[in-house]
């Protein structure tokens, strides 16, 4: 196992990617914390796993509960080498006209308070811990980290902010502890909006994201919350990363590289190959 007696701490870990994440490193050997705001979610980690986990109910705005999950992995496990931020939100791509004027300065609040400052504040409550360990960041970016309309001006901001905190961070906390990110992309999960909103009960999942996948997302399918873990375990790993600081994983079924004209170049590929044969074979 290629985390055995690792200790890694997630923030959003009780549900959807988070979720995903946890039940792979756990497969994976490590021993994991969990902050989350949903009791529920935490019980359900606890009844489905055990003492391999140790749960903590709160909010990643604020430096004391992630100094709490911080202190709750070290009490239980004696050390913690890796922290993941990974709770977020989204604005369900609400665009600049869209966005209510009498709502705009709470909304932008929110969405930056918990996709940034959650991370920044997790950065710093695991820090002395991280340098003890000689261990390592993880956050989860967003292909709207890098191009646009994965999300409204909002959200695309957020995530944009994260690929300049990884960076930074992995430049201030060099050599003693590295600082990567992964950037997924869309996934049917319960990820939510902002309460500001009035996006708080409304879920991604509501929208049939794998209905538009194949003509979209160039590998033509929607992936798996579970298959983008496998990213999470590699920067996790320190064998794996002996390299790699301030990087971000493109791990979003290929948004990168669709064409101008269309999605992806070799939709028809299999049909060619048996006209070129058909071609060949003919006298």
């Amino acid at each position: 196992m290629r985390l055995h007696d690792e200790v890694i701490l997630i923030s959003g870990g009780a549900s959807g990617l988070g979720r995903a994440v946890v039940d792979r490193l756990l497969e994976e050997g490590a021993r994991v914390g969990v902050l989350d705001r949903s009791e529920r979610g935490l019980a359900e980690l606890r009844a489905a796993h055990g003492e391999a986990i140790v749960g903590v109910q709160g909010d990643v705005r604020s430096l004391a509960d992630n100094r709490r999950a911080v202190a709750a992995c070290v009490s239980r496990y004696g050390k913690l080498d890796c922290a993941i931020g990974n709770a977020g939100i989204w604005d369900f791509s609400t665009n600049l006209l869209a966005l209510p004027d009498e709502s705009v300065d709470q909304a932008f609040d929110e969405l930056f308070h918990i996709n940034v400052k959650g991370y920044l504040l997790l950065a710093k409550a695991a820090l002395e811990a991280l340098v003890a360990s000689q261990g390592s960041m993880i956050f989860t970016i967003s292909n709207a980290g890098f191009y646009p309309d994965g999300g409204g001006p909002l959200y695309t901001a957020s995530k944009h902010a994260a690929v300049g905190l990884v960076r930074q961070l992995a430049f201030e906390l060099a050599p003693h502890v590295r600082v990567n990110g992964v950037a997924p992309g869309g996934i049917s999960t319960d990820l939510r909006g902002p309460d500001s909103l009035g996006m708080a009960q409304r879920s991604i999942a509501s929208i049939d994201l794998a209905k538009s996948a194949p003509e979209r997302v160039p590998i033509g399918m929607l992936p798996k919350a579970s298959d983008y873990a496998a990213a999470y375990v590699f920067f996790a790993c320190r064998d794996d990363i002996v390299p790699a600081t301030g990087s971000i994983l493109n791990y979003d079924g290929g948004f990168g590289i669709r064409g101008l004209r269309q999605t992806m170049g070799g939709r028809d590929l299999p049909e060619r190959i048996a006209a070129r044969d058909q071609r060949g074979a003919q006298p």
